[in-house]
Parts: C-alpha cells; sequence; structure tokens
C-alpha cells in the first residue's frame, strides 16, 4: 500500500514508517517543518508540507493514498489550556482524514492511550474515557472507529503510557526530564501505581498489522510490560542520572497529575491472540538502563 503518515518523524512514527518501508508499503509523511520534510526523505518517504492544522493537505494526502495511520499530537501538556488545543487541533483533523475516507474501504489507522479501570489491567473491550483531561481524545477516537458504519476500515491502535525506544520516551520520559530539571527522580503518591509500557519498535509492527489485518470498528493493545510500578520506574531514573528518589507532589506534573497517580495495568492478550503479535525488543525497565548521567 502506498500509507498517508501523520507524525512519522517522531519516536513512533520514525519506527511505523521503518517498519512499513521494511515490509513492502511506500509512504507520504505529513511534514510540518523543511527539517521534518528532510527527516522524512532521508529515511525513504515522500513528504507532503503541512501539519494538523492543514485540513486540505490532510485530505491531499487521503486521495494519493491507499491507507492512512495517523500518529500527530502536539505534545505540549504545560497547561490546561495547552492540553486543551491539542486535543482540539487533533479532532479537527481526525474528522476531516475521516471524511475524506468515507465510502472507500480503505484502511485508517488511529492511535489513543490505553484506559484505565479500576482494580484489574484494562482490555481491547474496555472503553477509552470521554471525560478528564484527554476526554475530547476519546471522543475523537471513539468517532474514528464508528467510521466503520460508513465504509472506512477503521481501527486504533492504544498506546501505554511509555513508549519507549534507547531510554527515552513516553511518560518515563517525562519523569526522566523532571528529574534532571528539578534534581529529584519523583514519583506521585506511594508509587506502587503501575504503567503499561511497550518499545517503539514492537509498537511499529502493531500499526502495520492493524493497517494490513485489523477488522473495521476494532481496537488494539500495543502493550508489552502489563504494569511497572512508578517507583520502580524512577529508582532507576534516579540510579542512572545520581538522582535521590522520592515522593512528589502530583502537582509537579501540572495537568498530567491525576493521569500519573492512578493506577492503569493494561493487558494485551486479545492483540496477541487475533494479530499474531508478539513484541520482541527490551522491557522499559531494561531500556530505562540506557539512560545516559
Amino acid at each position: 500500500m502506498h500509507v498517508f503518515v501523520t507524525g512519522g518523524t517522531g519516536l513512533i512514527g520514525s519506527a511505523v514508517v521503518a517498519e512499513l518501508l521494511g515490509n513492502g508499503h511506500t509512504v507520504l509523511a505529513l511534514a510540518r517543518s523543511d527539517a521534518s520534510a528532510l527527516a522524512a526523505e532521508s529515511a525513504g518517504a515522500e513528504p507532503i508540507r503541512g501539519g494538523l492544522a492543514d485540513l486540505d493537505v490532510l485530505r491531499t494526502g487521503v486521495a494519493q493514498a491507499d491507507g492512512v495511520i495517523h500518529l500527530a499530537f502536539a505534545n505540549d501538556f504545560s497547561s490546561p489550556d495547552a492540553v486543551a488545543r491539542a486535543v482540539a487541533e487533533e479532532s479537527a483533523a481526525l474528522a476531516a482524514l475521516g471524511e475524506a475516507l468515507a465510502g472507500s474501504g480503505r484502511p485508517f489507522v488511529t492511535c489513543s492511550g490505553t484506559p484505565a479501570v479500576p482494580g484489574r489491567a484494562s482490555t481491547e473491550a474496555d472503553p477509552v474515557p470521554a471525560e478528564g483531561p484527554m476526554g475530547g481524545r476519546g471522543r475523537a477516537v471513539t468517532e474514528v472507529l464508528e467510521l466503520a458504519s460508513r465504509g472506512v476500515r477503521s481501527s486504533a491502535v492504544r498506546l501505554p503510557r511509555t513508549v519507549h525506544n534507547e531510554g527515552s520516551g513516553g511518560f518515563a520520559g517525562v519523569l526522566t526530564g523532571i528529574a534532571r530539571r528539578t534534581g529529584v527522580s519523583g514519583y506521585p503518591g506511594d508509587g506502587t501505581q503501575r504503567w503499561p509500557a511497550v518499545h517503539a519498535l514492537d509498537a511499529a509492527v502493531l500499526f502495520r498489522l492493524a493497517l494490513e489485518k485489523a477488522e473495521a470498528g476494532t481496537a488494539w493493545h500495543a502493550v508489552a510490560d502489563e504494569g511497572d510500578q512508578v517507583r520502580d520506574i524512577a529508582a532507576i531514573i534516579g540510579r542512572r542520572l545520581g538522582l535521590p528518589v522520592e515522593s512528589v507532589p502530583a502537582e509537579t506534573y501540572g495537568p498530567l497529575g491525576t493521569i500519573f497517580a492512578a493506577d492503569q495495568p493494561s493487558s494485551a492478550t486479545l492483540t496477541r491472540q487475533v494479530l499474531g503479535w508478539e513484541p520482541k525488543h527490551p522491557s522499559l525497565l531494561e531500556d530505562l538502563e540506557n539512560i545516559q548521567p
């Protein structure tokens, strides 16, 4: 397939582009800057200039493609307003992509986060939240899955709290960045809350499998590690950076505080059984050993 990819030069997107190209697909990559266009071209993709807010560019990309993978998101969590703007931008982009694909039968793979379910690991059957800081994103992804009734082979790959590669990325990467700035490797509460994780290269395989095989209206979990305790994550970060490890207020993490404090393990049993996905790369705790002081 000729695949239109948004967010194709980020940590996850670059892995997805390489996975697609390595398995016989070609890629048209949305590039919002000259640097992104050069990175996409260097990776072997064809760049198309524009950002998520450029809806006409998105429609042009869809018109040239056999399928779409959406990964782009303005990862600005500096304030509630910034999060709301990022969610609104993505929601408008998803709506435009969906309208352009309606009635075509082509695959449309989008992404979201794994949901948190009190008392157990979430599964592919659990709904994503429609309320809270990221509720708008949940509603937009649900609307993408509903495109199944409009002739789109839509699916969603739900990403865990940390998608990592070489010790960086995801919420664990946020913890590392805050530790470097503050001089403390912190965790909210008692640190027993669990975060699921996956290596970016394993996640990339699942995006390809969803593009190729997923039935319309289905959701899948890119989860390799069901749930590592946050204090264990912080302990490795502290050891690698030579910093003390201790509990800090949830407010330390701004709009993400309530999410960081939540217990949110997740399972990928159905994903592995149905799509034949099998993670092969290092776990989060192993990968964090690559953090450089």
